[in-house]
């Protein structure tokens, strides 16, 4: 656990390091696209974070390289290399699309040769553990053309999720967290050496999204661009590809005393076809009624519009930091709740604590207006839309464009509203009682 701790630290470092001269390299190349009607920010923002993400799996794969107990990870598999020479490949195709706006099939068959790349250095599905059947051994193209698929889904599925800040970074970061535990249980608990790849890619995932989070939350200072959601899309895939087809599910049964209980207790998280829809659930459904919803309007399912879910969580009401918070909670929830099932399949208790949390998700959406408001002792450690206003108190008003504070016109009586005031008051007036919903997207 410590080599994958100092290789996570690692990645997180230089990562964060390098996204700052990441971002001054973005606007100095003109990598800072107009506004566009689907786009929910407000001003151009650079992109390229991709480029400063890249940096960071490079050094956390040079570093796992040299750790003593990561050895065979390097020197008794190929994983790495094709996870590498993938992930280089799909980066550059991004960093173009960042500054030229290349076409969508020419991304699209970039991603195809990107995930090729990996199956002809050994990244590929060799058999598909089913319930109640056992193991189904599939033939080379079988294999090959199912691996392909499972990478160009999860790049999209994490691509088209990208639309607002912090939004993509964090929600691979939980539910890379999420894989984390489920293959080191596999390696560990299991002793299957096979495991070991997908945990250290699970590990530099994790890093990678961490250290580039700081500078993308909102307000944004730079987006990760294509050149980023495609990248950590192949790595997530990767990690599922080298778990679901290549660890033997004999190594288990000797642990659990059959096969069929093998793949049975390990079915929510081991299928290769189950995987994507609960480690990466919201991004799939997002892609699915992405191309559902273009394809019955006549459009391209690669045309972007605006009806992604985190932009109909805006359309209801919920403010951009909301928005993010909910997408965040339906990921863990989902991912974790996978994790927590393949582990505890006897246990009665986890669905019931599963539907709990999902209906409190489902109050969640369905009260955008709902403000917590935090005890008087923490008023002090909070943002003042959290603190509870005092009776007769103004709001204050923001600064005006020279820098001073805008006055009120007259008193305003509680609860009278917004009209007595001038405009930049009731600006201010509006953002501190109902939040600033006007967010912004990658």
């Amino acid at each position: 656990m410590r080599e994958y701790l100092l290789t996570l630290c690692v990645t997180v470092a230089v990562t964060y390091l390098l996204t700052g001269p990441v971002r001054k390299f973005a606007i100095a190349a003109g990598a800072m696209p107009a506004i566009r009607a689907r786009d929910v920010h407000r001003e151009p923002t650079p992109r390229l974070g991709g480029i400063a993400m890249f940096g960071g799996l490079c050094a956390g794969l040079l570093v796992a390289d040299h750790l003593v107990n990561m050895d065979d990870v390097f020197a008794l598999s190929s994983e790495p290399r094709a996870l590498l020479s993938g992930a280089a490949l799909i980066w550059l195709i991004g960093v173009l699309d960042d500054k030229f706006e290349i076409d969508a099939l020419i991304k699209l068959g970039g991603q195809m040769i990107a995930a090729g790349v990996m199956v002809a250095q050994g990244l590929t599905i060799l058999w598909i553990p089913v319930p109640g059947v056992g193991t189904v051994s599939l033939t080379a193209w079988q294999g090959n053309l199912l691996t392909v698929a499972l990478v160009v889904i999860t790049i999209n599925a994490v691509n088209f999720v990208d639309g607002l800040d912090g939004l993509a970074a964090g929600m691979v970061c939980i539910t890379s967290a999420a894989f984390f535990l489920y293959a080191y249980r596999m390696w560990v608990g299991y002793g299957i050496e096979a495991a070991a790849p997908a945990s250290l890619f699970a590990a530099v995932l994790v890093g990678m999204c961490l250290g580039f989070l700081p500078h993308n939350m909102h307000p944004a200072r730079i987006f990760m661009g294509d050149s980023g959601s495609m990248l950590i899309g192949l790595v997530l895939a990767a990690g599922a590809i080298s778990i679901t087809g290549r660890v033997d599910p004999d190594r288990i049964a000797y642990s659990v005393g059959s096969e069929r209980d093998a793949v049975h207790a390990m079915v929510p998280v081991y299928m290769p076809i189950i995987f994507p829809l609960t480690i990466i659930a919201i991004p799939i459904a997002d892609l699915v009624l992405a191309i559902v919803r273009r394809t019955w309007k006549g459009q391209s399912p690669f045309a972007a519009d605006r009806g992604h879910l985190h932009h109909r969580l805006l359309q209801i009401g919920h403010s951009h930091s909301r928005a993010v918070l909910i997408m965040y909670f339906w990921s863990g929830l989902i991912a974790f709740g996978a994790v927590l099932y393949s582990v505890h399949a006897d246990s009665m208790w986890i669905v019931p604590v599963i539907v709990v949390l999902s209906a409190v998700g489902l109050v969640l959406l369905l009260l955008p207006r709902f403000r917590p408001r935090a005890p008087r002792w923490a008023e002090s450690f909070v943002p003042p839309r959290y603190r509870r206003r005092v009776r007769g108190q103004h709001p204050v008003p923001p600064p005006a464009a020279d820098g001073t504070s805008a006055p009120f016109e007259e008193p305003v009586a509680v609860g009278v509203g917004v009209s007595g005031m001038n405009g930049a008051t009731a600006v201010g007036a509006r953002r501190l009682y109902e939040g600033d919903r006007a967010g912004t997207g990658g």
